[in-house]
């Protein structure tokens, strides 16, 4: 279990340059991408090892604006793929953002936010059925990142504007076919946060644990196309398939932190 989380929080390489809005410290970017960045954003002032974009005057509208036209350039030259069409806000820096939330400083593409290694926030849901089960999806192989592994009940990042409660309840609809009136139920079980270089850049998630009893008989049913099967498994064969990596990294710690809490253990045993 210590193994699966030490998988999602990982020391970052050397080399990266900060990434700050005036003086606040927002992202990390590869020093490879510094040339492209500088063609598309030649504003930006670089120099040892920091990025500094001088925004004084705008407000979030107008930097949520200029960054977006970054991105799309940045798009258009096919540095990010995988556009959703959905902004993530970028929130100011706070001491633990696992226990507090920053104000939003402008808001832009959720595919941008690796390449600039700014922080998101999502949602886990960790479902579990009565005789010690816990229900898992398979990711869809469509998806961008980890197609075929295994996830939670349900998952997804949190939208500009959304609250963190409506994002799960909609994503346990959109994924797992879960009624409203079913999600009512659902139980707040904590926070971590995930961190660690992607192929696209560097992923830095908070990601909001939540738990949810389902009741006996209750079958998920995928309503967006993300989810390929949903598999029931009891506490051996979880654990088995966490040693075997079957998991995605974030939803294989969002497991092993529910099994390695009181709370969880007693919903897995309910």
């Amino acid at each position: 279990m210590a193994r699966c989380l030490a998988h999602a929080h990982q020391a970052l390489p050397s080399g990266l340059w900060r990434f700050n809005l005036n003086d606040l410290a927002l992202g990390w970017v590869h020093p490879m991408r510094l040339p492209l960045l500088q063609a598309c954003w030649p504003e930006l002032q670089m120099k040892d090892g920091v990025v500094v974009w001088a925004a004084q005057g705008m407000d979030v509208a107008q930097r949520s604006l200029r960054i977006a036209e970054v991105a799309a350039m940045l798009r258009q030259r096919g540095a990010i793929a995988g556009w959703r069409d959905e902004p993530y806000a970028c929130e100011r820096p706070v001491e633990d953002p696992c226990v507090a939330r920053g104000e939003t400083l402008f808001e832009l593409e959720r595919a941008a936010f690796r390449w600039f290694g700014f922080m998101s926030r999502a949602v886990h849901i960790n479902g579990f059925l009565p005789g010690a089960r816990m229900v898992c999806g398979r990711r869809a192989l469509t998806k961008p990142t980890d197609p075929g592994k295994l996830d939670n009940l349900a998952a997804g990042g949190l939208p500009a504007g959304e609250d963190l409660r409506d994002c799960a309840r909609r994503e346990l609809w959109e994924e797992a076919g879960v009624p409203m009136s079913l999600s009512t139920g659902l139980q707040p079980r904590g926070q971590l946060r995930s961190v660690r270089m992607t192929p696209d850049g560097l992923h830095d998630e908070v990601l909001h644990i939540y738990s949810l009893t389902l009741p006996l008989g209750f079958s998920p049913s995928n309503q967006d196309g993300e989810v390929s099967e949903f598999l029931s498994l009891d506490l051996e064969s979880l654990t088995q398939r966490l040693q075997g990596d079957a998991f995605s990294i974030d939803a294989a710690a969002v497991v092993a932190w529910g099994l390695m809490h009181a709370q969880a253990l007693s919903d897995l045993r309910t």
